[in-house]
C-alpha cells in the first residue's frame, strides 16, 4: 500500500472514531486554513481526504491552521479529520545505521525498520536544571586545532559557523568518525540538503566501518517544507532516546540559518508579525527551546550527555547577521571557519581567534590546559611578529625561531578530509614539535610523524601502552615536556622502523 493510500485509510478511520471534521477554507500552501476541528490541539496530526497529512501549527476562533506534508496543494472544500494524537516518531535501537526521513520512515523505498520500541513526541519540553550535571568530561573531535585551541565538553553546545564551503561540515564529519569509532551515538541532521549529498554521508561512514553507530536524518531541498521544518526536532527526540539509556550522543544539526529561512518562509504564509530580515518574532524561542534539549543530565543516576553542534552559514564572513547572532547567544561557544584562512590553503580553515569556547576548557587536564596556554599564548605572538615583519622591519634570531615554530605549527595543524587524531597522539607530537626534537628539515616530515603515530597507537598496543603512560603519568605539562625529552629517541626509532 502506498503512502497516500494509507493516509486515506487512516483519515476514513480517524474520521468514525472521533466524529469530527473540517473543511478547508483557504489555502497558502503549504498552510491550510481549516474551519471545524472543535476538539483539536496543536502539534496534532490530522490527514486529508486526498490522502494527505498535516500538522497543527495555529488556533484561533475562525481557522485551525495546517501545515501540510505534500509539494502538491490541498483543494478548498476538502475534509479534514483530526487524530486526537499529537506528532510522534518510532525510536529505537533499530535506527542505528538507518537513513531516516523526519517523519521516522526510512528513505529507501519499501524498507521497514524494525527494532523499534516506542514513540516519543519531537515538541518535548527540555529537561528542568535539578536534573543536569557540570560538564566535566571533554568530547574529542579528532582535530588538533579544535581539540588544542578550541576544546569542547560533552553536553556542550558549540556554534560552528562560517561561510560555505569554507569545511564546515567536513569538519563534523570528522567528529563523527572520532566519536563513532569510541562507541558514542552520533545523529547527523541534514536540513534541506541535496540527495546525493545525504547519499554521500551514509557512503562515508559505510567505509569507514561506523554505520552501526550513526544515524541520518535528512531532508531534501526537494522535499515538502513541513519534512525540513521538523527535521532537526526529530533528530534531537532521537538523541533523547539514546540519553535516556545512558549513552552519550553527538548531535549535528546541519544547518539551522537554512532551517530558519523555511521556517521564516512558513511563517510569512501564515501571515505572522514579520520582525528583523522578516523572520519571525518566536524564530530565537524556536531555536533556544530545541538547543535547550541538549546538555549533560543525570537520568536516574546515570550521567549521560547529548552534545550539539549546530551548523549556521554566514555571508561573506559577517558573523553579525540576525540568525547567528542568535544561535551565538543561545550556545555555550562558536568555531568560525574563516573564508580568509581557507584562501590561504590552511585546512582546517578555523579563526581560533574569533572561536570562542565557554565550557570546553573545565574538561581539560592539567597537561591539555598546559597545552592550550603555550600554543594560545605562541599564536598571538606569531600574529603579532608576523604584521611586524609585513613592514619591512629586519630579522633577527628571535623573529626567524618564531616565523619557523609557527610554519611546524601550520603543519601540525594540516589536515585532510578523513583524517582524525587521538588526544593522546596530538599531545606527543606537539611536544616533539614545541622542544624541537621534531624539525621539518624535509617537507611533510611533521606530517609523516603524525600519520605514523596515529597508525602505531590504532594498531600496535605496545605503542600504544607507551604514549598512553607518558600523557597519563605527568601531572603537568612541565613534566610531560621532560619525559618526551628523554624517550624520544626510542619513539622516533620506533616509528621509523615500523614504517609499511
Amino acid at each position: 500500500m502506498s503512502l497516500i493510500d494509507t493516509y486515506k485509510q487512516q483519515f476514513t478511520d480517524y474520521m468514525h472514531k472521533n466524529q469530527e471534521i473540517g473543511f478547508i477554507e483557504k489555502v497558502h500552501h503549504p498552510v491550510a486554513y481549516v474551519k471545524g476541528l472543535p476538539g483539536v490541539i496543536l502539534s496534532e496530526v490530522v490527514y486529508f481526504e486526498s490522502g494527505c497529512m498535516g500538522l497543527v501549527t495555529g488556533l484561533s476562533t475562525e481557522h485551525v491552521e495546517i501545515l501540510t506534508f505534500t509539494n502538491d496543494a490541498v483543494r478548498v472544500g476538502e475534509k479534514v479529520s483530526r487524530s486526537g494524537e499529537i506528532l510522534k516518531v518510532p525510536v529505537g535501537e533499530g535506527l542505528l545505521g538507518e537513513i531516516i526521513n523526519p517523519i521516522g520512515n526510512s528513505m529507501y523505498q519499501n524498507k521497514v525498520i524494525t527494532g523499534l520500541e516506542e514513540k516519543r513526541g519531537i515538541f518535548a519540553n527540555p529537561l528542568p536544571i535539578n536534573m543536569r550535571e557540570r560538564i566535566n568530561k571533554p568530547l574529542e573531535t579528532g582535530v588538533p586545532m579544535v581539540d588544542m585551541l578550541v576544546p569542547i565538553g560533552r553536553g556542550q553546545r558549540e556554534l560552528i559557523i562560517g561561510d560555505r564551503n569554507t569545511g564546515k561540515t567536513t569538519f563534523v564529519f570528522q567528529s563523527i568518525l572520532y566519536q563513532a569509532k569510541i562507541g558514542t551515538i552520533c545523529i547527523y541532521a541534514g536540513i534541506a540538503k541535496k540527495k546525493h549529498s545525504l547519499k554521500k554521508a551514509e557512503q562515508l561512514f559505510d567505509k569507514h566501518g561506523i554505520r552501526g553507530n550513526t544515524i541520518i536524518v535528512g531532508s531534501a531541498s526537494s522535499d515538502p517544507i513541513a519534512n525540513i521544518y521538523l527535521t532537526p526536532y526529530t533528530a534531537m527526540t532521537i538523541a533523547e532516546y539514546f540519553r535516556d539509556k545512558g549513552k552519550d550522543v553527538l548531535l549535528i544539526l546541519d544547518d539551522l540559518s537554512a532551517h530558519a529561512k523555511y521556517y521564516r518562509e512558513v511563517s510569512l504564509l501564515s501571515r505572522k508579525f514579520p520582525g528583523r530580515d522578516s523572520y519571525p518574532g518566536d524564530i530565537f524561542y524556536a531555536h533556544a527551546r530545541l538547543l535547550e534539549r541538549a546538555g549533560n543530565f543525570n537520568i536516574n543516576g546515570n550521567i549521560s550527555s547529548i552534545t550539539c553542534l549546530p551548523v549556521a552559514a554566514s555571508i561573506e564572513g559577517d558573523i553579525t547577521g540576525y540568525i547567528q547572532t542568535n544561535l551565538m547567544s543561545i550556545t555555550d561557544g562558536h568555531i568560525f571557519f574563516d573564508y580568509a584562512v581557507f584562501k590561504a590553503g590552511k585546512r582546517p580553515a578555523i579563526n581560533h581567534f574569533l572561536s570562542v569556547t565557554r565550557v570546553g576548557r573545565q574538561t581539560q587536564t592539567p597537561i591539555r590546559w598546559g597545552v592550550n596556554r603555550e600554543l594560545s599564548t605562541f599564536l598571538y605572538l606569531h600574529s603579532k611578529t608576523e604584521r611586524f615583519i609585513h613592514f619591512g622591519a629586519e630579522i633577527n634570531e628571535g623573529i626567524r625561531a618564531t616565523i619557523d615554530m609557527g610554519k611546524k605549527i601550520d603543519q601540525l595543524f594540516d589536515q585532510e578530509t578523513e583524517e582524525t587524531y587521538s588526544m593522546d597522539v596530538q599531545i606527543i607530537i606537539f611536544v616533539l614539535v614545541w622542544t624541537g626534537i621534531l624539525k621539518d628539515e624535509t617537507s611533510g616530515k611533521i606530517k609523516f610523524y603524525k600519520m605514523k603515530a596515529q597508525d602505531l597507537y590504532d594498531n600496535d598496543e605496545s605503542f600504544r601502552e607507551k604514549i598512553v603512560n607518558l600523557v597519563s603519568n605527568s601531572n603537568d605539562f612541565n613534566t610531560l615536556l621532560g619525559k618526551v625529552s628523554a624517550n624520544h629517541k626510542e619513539l622516533m626509532e620506533y616509528m621509523e622502523e615500523n614504517v609499511s
